[in-house]
Formats: C-alpha cells, structure tokens, sequence
C-alpha cells in the first residue's frame, strides 16, 4: 500500500536503515523537512487530472467511505517530493505507484498497487525501492515484494536515550530484497512467511572527530537473511484513508547464521490501529505500536524511534534500543477543495531491556499538525505534510499516504 512502501518517511528508513538489516516489515523513515511540493493524478485512460474541482466534497466523503474494493480502473499517484532531513540533507524524493485491481472481476480483493521511488540529497545520499502489493483470488491471497538499493550519508547517535550524545557520521552502501504471501485462514485473518537478504558495507565518513566509539559493524561487508511470518487482520474499508474498522498486524524475523546471516537475532513488531468516523468529513485514529529485539543484533537492527511514524517529532536513529513502545492519536477533518487538516499526539519510549523496565521519566512525548491534498480522489490518497515536536527536537515531514 501507499502507507506501507511509498511515503516519504517510511521510503528512507528502507533505504536507510533496511538497507543493511533487511527490517522490511516497517519501511519507515528519517523525518523530512517538507519546503514544497508539486502533485500530479491521471487515471489509467487519461494523461491528466481531468475531475471537476469544484465537486461537493461532501459527494467525494461518502465515496471514500465505500469499500475500496468497489472500484474499478486504476489510477496512478505521482509525487515529487522535496526533502531537507537532518540526517541525509536536503534533495528530492520521487514517487510514481499505479493503484489498480488485478482482476477487474474480482469484486472483493482489494486494488492492488506496484510503484518505485528515489532519494537523491546534496550530501551525496542516492538510492531507489521499488515495490509491489497484489491482491487476489477473492481476497485469499496477498502478495508483497520490494528491492532497495543505494549509497547512504546519515549520523548515528549510539544505543539508548541519546538527547546528549554526540553524532557519527557514517555511510552505508547495500541493496535488500524481500518478499511476503499470505493466506486468508479466516475470521479475516492473514497468516504467511516472509523472506529477506540483504548485505551492506558501513564506513565512517571523513567529518568524524574520532570523539564518538565505532559500533562493531563498521568497516565489515555484513550479509543478512532472515525468514519469518506475519499475521494481519484487517477491516478498514480502505486501508488508504481509513474512516472505521481497525488493522492488527504482527510480524516477526528470524536473522540466522545458519541462514548466511552475519548475525543471529530475532526482531518482533505488533501494531494496533482502530479508527472512528466522529462525523461526516471527521475521523479519529488511534495507533499502538510495540517492538522488541532478542540475540545479538547489530545497531541497526534494534528498535529505531521516530521510524514508520512512532513517532513524529524525532530524528530517527537519535533513540534505538532492544524495546519500544509507542501510542498516539490522530484527528482528521476533510475540507472543501482536496484539501484537509490534522492534529496528533502521543507517548512512547526504548529501554535496553533486562533490569531496566519502561519508566515515566523517560517517556518521549510528541504532538504536531498537519495538512492534507488530495492526490487521488478515486482512492483518497493523500499527500501528507506534518510538523512534529518532541521532547528535544521537531521535525517537518512530507509522504504520501496517512501517518497510519
């Protein structure tokens, strides 16, 4: 889905961090300076936005509100998004998918999606994924693949709460490859394995002062496979722009030397997301997320906050350890033209584990605002602009697609 492979800050995180480690299951991001942006739409019979912009958005609210395995044709989503992160510089983000059914008989799978984006940063950052989502068979099987490649320039801060430790400049070159089928089971559960290798080569950059200690992975060409399995029900009538029902989701990766990995260790992911339709045109989102690592994982495969959306408001890789915990919620209210608004907040926190457990004081709020445009009114995808602040920092993202 758009949520899941192409918004802008889950595309980084793939390209920087699930680059080396393979972490697919949430392909999250460094949080983006959004300065602007410019949006184009065409469906699959037209080369440009032909619909009436003066239509009653009341009239577009309802369609939303509709299965979105009730629509028929395709329709593509084009966003170029410029970009200026603290951890990868200033450039651009381009983003082309194609939302379409595979089977135009197949009335209950729904609209699968293939698309490919970019990364290019005046700090010499350039990389690309390319990825695809099919739904099929009445809705009894969904298949997911994707392929990232590139060269990364980004800082990392080390394990922990890390307001006041000093950056180091790393680069990271690599490609990852994964893939995913799942099986409806019942009750509208989905069970099915995943896959993931990937392999990298991470170096520090010359800006080190030689003040910050090296993590072991630095200067080795790491190799990383991984399989495991997910579980998912999902009831959101478009898992696009959500209006009710609610997305459970588990996923878990077993990385194995036996398996040609360079590390054993074991990553697991749970989110809980329930939304609410407050009133024509308003809707109430909630957002739970857990992660957890076990073994011996190398830095970046521990739990990363300010990635995949959890939260908003921080640089992602300045908090990472073995645990994480995250909530929030969102309100969002449709407007005339396209356009929307939001407003978010929330609570979370990473611990090292063992005889360290979550404690208040070290919680990281976050809380921001954001604005809406349509890309897409036959899917309702939208592109998405946020302002965050943290505890000690804030950010200004742009992606395409909801924050969850």
């Amino acid at each position: 889905m758009i949520g899941s492979f192409f918004n802008s800050q889950r595309l980084s995180r793939a390209l920087l961090f699930l680059l080396a480690s393979g972490l697919y299951g949430t392909l999250a991001a460094v949080e983006l300076t959004a300065q602007e942006a410019m949006v184009s739409e065409s469906t699959s019979s037209r080369s440009h936005i032909t619909e009436d912009d003066n239509q009653d958005p009341n009239t577009s609210s309802q369609q939303n509100a509709s299965p979105e395995n009730k629509q028929d044709g395709g329709a593509f989503v084009i966003a170029p998004l410029p970009i200026s992160s603290p951890a990868l510089g200033s450039g651009i983000v381009p983003v082309l998918a194609y939302i379409f059914p595979l089977d135009r008989s197949d009335k209950t799978s729904p609209p699968s999606l293939i698309g490919a984006a970019g990364l290019v940063t005046d700090n010499g950052t350039r990389a690309f994924v390319a990825a695809g989502e099919l739904y099929f068979k009445e809705n009894t099987y969904r298949m997911s693949a994707a392929f990232a490649r590139g060269n990364l320039n980004y800082n990392l801060y080390g394990l922990g709460a890390g307001a006041s430790q000093p950056k180091l400049p790393l680069n990271q070159t690599g490609q990852v490859l994964f893939a995913e089928f799942l099986r409806r089971i019942g009750w509208k559960f989905f069970l099915g394995p995943r896959f993931l290798w990937g392999n990298s080569l991470i170096t520090v950059r010359p800006a080190n002062l030689g003040t910050v200690p090296l993590p072991p992975d630095v200067g080795l060409h790491t190799a990383l496979t991984a399989v495991g399995f997910r579980l998912q029900r999902d009831t959101r009538p478009n898992r696009f722009y959500p209006t009710t029902g609610t997305l459970l989701d588990f996923t878990s990766d077993f990385f194995s030397q036996g398996l040609g990995s360079k590390y054993s260790f074991q990553s697991y992911k749970f989110t809980f997301n329930k939304y609410w339709s407050l009133a024509k045109q308003q809707v109430l989102a909630y957002n739970g997320f857990a992660c957890a690592t076990g073994g011996q994982p190398p830095f970046y495969g521990n739990c990363i906050y300010g990635t995949d959306s959890e939260l908003r408001g921080y640089v992602a890789g300045r908090y990472l350890d073995r645990y994480m915990v995250a909530t929030q919620l969102e309100y969002r209210l449709a407007l005339p033209k396209r356009f929307g608004v939001v407003g978010f907040g929330g609570l979370g926190e990473v611990v090292p584990g063992g005889n360290q457990p979550f404690r208040s004081k070290n919680f990281l709020p976050s809380g921001g605002g954001g604005v809406r445009f349509q890309l897409s009114k036959k899917y309702h995808v939208n592109l998405r602009v946020d302002f965050a602040q943290g505890k000690d920092s804030h950010t200004w993202s742009m992606g395409v697609g909801e924050a969850f």
